[in-house]
């Protein structure tokens, strides 16, 4: 698979089975996010890659209730990271940004290895701070839910989630964000 077609087929699924987790399939991810570009190089991310099984079922007490679908996944990916790790020039901070690009490559790569990489924004950064013994001086930006994508649709999901596991969400056109040479 090339990267053009990681990136048209790379869905955020929510019907997932569960898959064999290794270190090596971790590793490969890592790299993935370990050759991101970033600011001066400064490569301000850091994960926690979560697949015990008794450490995800406390993980799940993170979640918000519309994320109960992430039970079935094998994995989750804690995204962490903090401003000082990379550059602030002026008022321009660059570490979400950064991670952002380090994250789409683990995203890109797991699509690549027949995986889903879902990321959410549903769950709380306190409690997984707390589950996980993660210091306050780091911001949890999200979580990466990570499964293999299954060929039924889960009765858990509400009914636009499941229409969206069978089309595509529509996306902007491209004149909808696209600017050329100015602002108009």
């Amino acid at each position: 698979m090339d990267v053009l077609e990681a990136i048209k087929t790379r869905r955020a699924y929510r019907s997932l089975e569960p898959v064999n987790i290794t270190k090596k399939m971790i590793n490969d991810l890592a790299e993935c996010a370990r050759l991101a570009p970033s600011c001066f190089n400064n490569q301000p991310w850091k994960y926690i890659f979560v697949y015990d099984k008794k450490v995800l079922k406390n993980l799940y007490l993170a979640l918000s209730e519309g994320n109960k679908w992430v039970h079935n996944a094998s994995l989750i990916i804690v995204i962490l990271g903090k401003k000082e790790d990379d550059c602030v020039i002026n008022d321009r901070i660059y570490y979400i940004f950064d991670i952002g690009m380090a994250t789409a490559n683990i995203i890109l790569r797991a699509t690549e290895l027949d995986l889903v990489a879902h990321p959410i924004a549903g769950y709380s950064p306190r409690k997984t701070r707390e589950i996980l013994g993660i210091p306050d001086y780091l911001d949890v930006i999200a979580l990466l839910i990570v499964g293999k994508k299954s060929d039924k649709i889960f009765d858990i999901l509400t009914d636009k989630q499941k229409e969206s596991e069978i089309i595509r969400p529509k996306r902007k056109e491209i004149d909808e964000f696209v600017y050329i040479n100015r602002y108009v």
